[in-house]
């Protein structure tokens, strides 16, 4: 049977909202604490949607990359820094592209070092996930029990009751008066120097890197194709190139710095995505909040009951774990839980070349005993 590159149904909706977990929390800090420009910010991001979405043509998620933001944040980095370690980021990683140095990464890499990688990204997400939770303990259960019964619906997709069920809540509270009438707005020409380069990426570039190798590239790779068997062509080379293609361009016109990712991808794919239109429908909603309500964008997501998103996080944390299962659990036991381990109590980067230099020591190890016997 012909696969479908494009779908435009209530189904791929509720897919293209799969990743809002992972993008809330992070454009609500760029936006209200970094002063990134709205308009910029979504559209940009809608843009790269739309163009991942008739590229690939499957789900592809576009989210802030996580050490940057994390950085930024708290830092407080101006616009312009923000801006620039898009742009350095875009270089380094046309440059790990263009030279084969991801290929050779992705070649090195064994399955249970990208199921620690998952796993790990799971239990992160499902910790993220409970101070969301807690902050409505029963609008949280009532959000799982809709996403148990509701997740493959084709009529009532349980992401798009739940995003309906948020903005009822908005409504009813009262919240929704702090959101102002839509205005058009025009994503502004951005700019950065020489000194905000440098200073992004001694703070946040270059610690984001290993966390995009080994999460946004070799995972991502590894869940499409799980996923999409058929889909070979999806590779880590395809995807790092993608990833330096557009943060080149979008910092020139508001745009934050952007990566793929397991997590995200799980996420659509759990709510419901099977095709490119996931992401053009994504990318067509984000540029219309951006060039109609860049406005009262940060007051709308601020409103927005979070414990519904929590659920979500929760639940596609869940699911991420499950990929363990097709490990044996020999050789390959020790580093998926050296990734793991290390990879939650230092970063995901430490667990990644950890895992990944425990499973090539056993390897080396075992050759020599076999030489030996022989």
């Amino acid at each position: 049977m012909k696969i479908k590159s494009f779908e435009f149904n209530l189904r791929e909706l509720a897919g293209s909202m799969g990743d809002f977990g992972t993008l809330f929390p992070f454009a609500i800090g760029y936006i209200a604490v970094n002063g990134l420009d709205p308009a910029g910010f979504l559209v940009m991001m809608g843009a790269a949607n739309i163009a991942t979405g008739l590229v690939y043509r499957l789900p592809m998620p576009i989210e802030p990359m996580k050490v940057l933001a994390a950085t930024a944040i708290a830092l407080r980095w101006a616009p312009e820094t923000v801006y620039a370690s898009a742009f350095a980021t875009g270089v380094i990683w046309l440059i790990i592209s263009l030279t084969g140095a991801m290929r050779w990464l992705a070649r090195v890499t064994p399955l249970c070092v990208v199921r620690g990688i998952q796993v790990a990204l799971g239990v992160m997400l499902a910790l993220q996930a409970y101070p969301l939770v807690k902050t409505w303990w029963l609008l949280a259960a009532v959000s799982i029990i809709i996403i148990v019964f509701l997740r493959e619906n084709r009529y009532a997709p349980a992401a798009v009751v739940l995003m309906a069920l948020g903005a009822l809540i908005v409504v009813v509270r009262g919240d929704a008066a702090g959101i102002t009438p839509p205005a058009f707005t025009i994503p502004p020409l951005t700019s950065f120097g020489m000194a905000d380069i440098t200073r992004s990426i001694v703070t946040g570039v270059i610690p984001q890197v290993p966390l995009t190798i080994g999460n946004a590239v070799i995972a991502t790779a590894a869940l499409i194709r799980s996923y999409w068997p058929e889909r070979a062509d999806v590779d880590e080379h395809r995807l790092a190139l993608n990833q330096g293609v557009m943060n080149v361009v979008v910092p020139f016109f508001g745009g934050m710095p952007m990566c793929h990712g397991s997590g995200g991808l799980a996420g659509q794919y759990y709510f419901g995505a099977r095709t490119g239109g996931t992401n053009i429908i994504e990318g067509t909603i984000e540029i219309v909040l951006g060039l109609f309500f860049a406005g009262s964008i940060a007051a709308l997501f601020a409103v927005f009951p979070m414990a519904i998103i929590g659920a979500m996080m929760l639940l596609v944390g869940v699911e991420l774990t499950k990929f363990a299962k097709d490990l044996s659990f020999n050789r390959e036991l020790a580093p998926m839980a050296l990734t793991v381990i290390l990879a939650l109590v230092f970063n995901m980067a430490v667990g990644f070349f950890a895992g990944l230099a425990l499973y090539h020591l056993m390897r080396r190890g075992a050759a020599g005993r076999d030489r030996a016997e022989d």
